[in-house]
């Protein structure tokens, strides 16, 4: 790699930021360069705001308002990765939010609250009010998080043997018929470290460990069944604690019932998977992730992404002239027991938010009632559209899905996108008797008789909501780079953190890296110094871009060739190959077709549009940036 191309993937980096855009009367907010204190609420779209300095009031777009950099206490928004935070940090960070979460969604906390509030978890209350500050200020746990000088993040985690035996521990002895108390489970851990020569954990991460088990599934396992579905079974047309919008949202997957077409030969390719999640309180489409690969984390993280971002840009993308004013962080997120919702990485991003993750308890349907409803309502929809599978082979009898195919991707998610802002959405709801867009104005405006929410606050940052909820890796810098599935990367940023060692116990330091599957050309680096994350690149530049799962197919093929050690050479040579297969059969083969076009599809790197006006924070990444085009703000990484 030449000095100048070194030095650009270098400057290929940002501070990643957590904060949140309040966009509630009397918040402090920025447009351009000026700051403006909002005086009213207009609609979705634009709030009345005096500027600070001049006493004028304009009218604002919501859209594009960010949030007022805070310098007065520079800790608040110290960048940090999650995955470098302390075991003791984290416990105190989720004490100080368990603290203050009876008083988070309050509009108004007088003093006589903060000191009844102090007074049973026996602090002070301003320590209360200064808990609250940080929290607001950026939505974050992760803001609560103890920081001090000399701070050393990492020192006290615990490793993953016995990690491990925690899990394996609550599992097989604390969650069972015997019940056995919090304190007999510390002692069995404790046990079995001492014979595997481990240094036990603090009875502290043991009790926190098992308090993040639902009372549900505790109720559960350990034999009170009865107790467990009259205490949480809903009343039937009613989901529990969803009273308001974005109290509860559920997520799910289907492959939808049409067959697309590629873009080039316009002939058949497939069915689609689609992610989608739904506000339990309005019906409102909260947000969706559309491709053709099958369900993963990665399919999860686009959704959830999409879930807590505005959409106007989006809709822009899809030339639909419609509205859907629905972003913010959910309270909770309720879920099936999928692998790709129980992966570490989705629950502690979840856990950074201050979201609860609820899973839908086995065999009980009711649970996942709304968000199948939803599905099957637009599945429905898609039974109108020519290459339609419909739901079963007897409702298909006598019609030729493939032959009548005609939408490709890009056609079909505008049509999804218009049928979810103008019909679904406006149309009236059997179960809360009028349309989720009304149901959700009430919810965040209010009416005659039920008071709103208010609009609810952005994320600051659109590249590090999305880089929160991708999967992560742990990787000690070695003086080549670091490697990751065989492949290896390289850029100046690692160069300081080459076999660096931790100062407590001597060994090698891991660093923290994340990436996008849809394409692995690049990692993102998060150098705890100083607070930002690099893009890394693939040491061998003759690298082309790539998916994992085209990297996957090119190992599985390797072996199949009897190679029992791969090299990038040969991945390259093996990938080039397959494309080549891949092109010549395009035109006459379905499978090769689809490879195609899921490959176009990753390379088009869709997340959010590109925005015009470039992050004052990373001007260089959000030229150059592969991951995602959009603005990039600054906070820090959770994972």
């Amino acid at each position: 790699m030449s000095n100048d191309s070194q030095q650009a993937a270098y400057n290929e980096s940002f501070e990643p930021r957590r904060g949140r855009v309040e966009i509630e009367i009397g918040a402090l907010v920025q447009s351009q360069d000026a700051v403006y204190r909002i005086i009213q609420l207009i609609d979705f779209n634009s709030v009345i705001g005096v500027n600070v300095e001049t006493g004028r009031s304009v009218p604002l777009r919501i859209g594009e308002l960010r949030a007022v950099d805070v310098t007065e206490n520079p800790s608040l928004n110290a960048p940090q990765d999650l995955s470098d935070i302390a075991d003791d940090d984290w416990q105190t960070a989720q004490k100080r939010f368990a603290a203050i979460q009876p008083l988070i969604n309050q509009p108004h906390i007088g003093r006589k609250q903060a000191e009844q509030r102090a007074k049973e978890i026996n602090v002070n209350p301003a320590t209360i009010y200064r808990w609250l500050q940080r929290f607001n200020a950026y939505g974050s746990v992760t803001a609560l998080i103890p920081m001090k000088r000399g701070w050393k993040r990492g020192n006290s985690r615990i490793s993953k043997e016995t990690d491990n035996i925690i899990s394996q521990v609550i599992r097989d002895y604390y969650l069972t018929r015997q019940r056995p108390t919090v304190k007999k489970t510390v002692i069995e851990v404790s046990r079995r470290c001492d014979e595997l020569g481990l240094t036990p954990p603090s009875h502290m991460t043991i009790r926190t460990r098992i308090a993040q088990i639902s009372e549900k599934d505790r109720l559960r396992a350990r034999g009170y069944r009865e107790k467990a579905l009259n205490r949480f079974t809903p009343v039937p047309g009613r989901f529990p604690n969803a009273d308001y919008p974005l109290a509860v949202v559920q997520i799910d997957h289907t492959p939808t019932d049409i067959i697309l077409v590629d873009d080039v030969y316009r002939k058949p390719i497939g069915r689609p998977w689609i992610t989608l999640a739904v506000d339990i309180y309005s019906r409102m489409v909260a947000g969706y992730y559309l491709s053709f690969d099958p369900p993963s984390e990665t399919s999860v993280a686009m959704c959830v992404a999409n879930c807590m971002l505005p959409k106007d840009e989006w809709l822009l993308l899809h030339n639909v002239d419609a509205q859907w004013p629905v972003w913010g962080v959910p309270k909770t997120i309720h879920v099936d027991n999928g692998a790709d919702f129980r992966s570490n990485n989705f629950q502690q991003s979840c856990l950074a938010y201050g979201i609860d993750l609820e899973f839908r308890p086995v065999r009980q349907p009711r649970y996942g009632g709304h968000i199948e409803r939803l599905l099957g309502t637009l599945l429905r929809e898609i039974h109108e559209l020519p290459g339609t599978t419909f739901s079963s082979i007897k409702a298909r009898e006598g019609y030729d899905s493939e032959k009548h195919a005609v939408l490709t991707k890009t056609e079909f998610e505008a049509w999804l996108v218009t049928l979810i802002c103008k019909v679904y959405h406006q149309r009236r709801h059997s179960s809360i008797g009028m349309s989720p867009m009304r149901k959700w104005e009430i919810g965040i405006f209010g009416d005659a008789t039920n008071q709103g929410i208010g609009v609810p606050p952005k994320p600051a940052d659109r590249m590090t909501a999305l880089l929160d909820f991708l999967p992560s890796f742990r990787r000690t810098v070695q003086a080549f780079g670091v490697t990751i599935d065989g492949l290896r990367y390289y850029a100046e940023a690692l160069r300081p953190w080459i076999n660096a060692t931790d100062p407590e116990t001597g060994k090698k330091r891991q660093m923290v890296f994340r990436r996008d599957p849809r394409d692995i050309s690049c990692l993102w680096f998060f150098d705890p110094a100083i607070g930002q994350y690099f893009k890394v690149t693939f040491a061998d530049q003759a690298l082309p871009s790539m998916s994992i799962w085209e990297y996957q197919q090119a190992r599985e093929k390797l072996k199949q060739e009897g190679l029992s050690s791969v090299n990038e050479s040969q991945i390259f040579r093996a990938i080039s190959e397959l494309r080549a297969k891949v092109d010549a059969a395009t035109e006459n083969s379905k499978r090769a077709r689809r490879q195609a076009q899921r490959r176009k599809e990753h390379e088009r790197q869709l997340t959010s549009p590109k925005l015009q006006e470039k992050s004052a924070s990373a001007p260089q990444l959000a030229e150059n940036a592969e991951l995602i085009d959009g603005d990039i703000d600054t906070f820090g990484d959770i994972s």
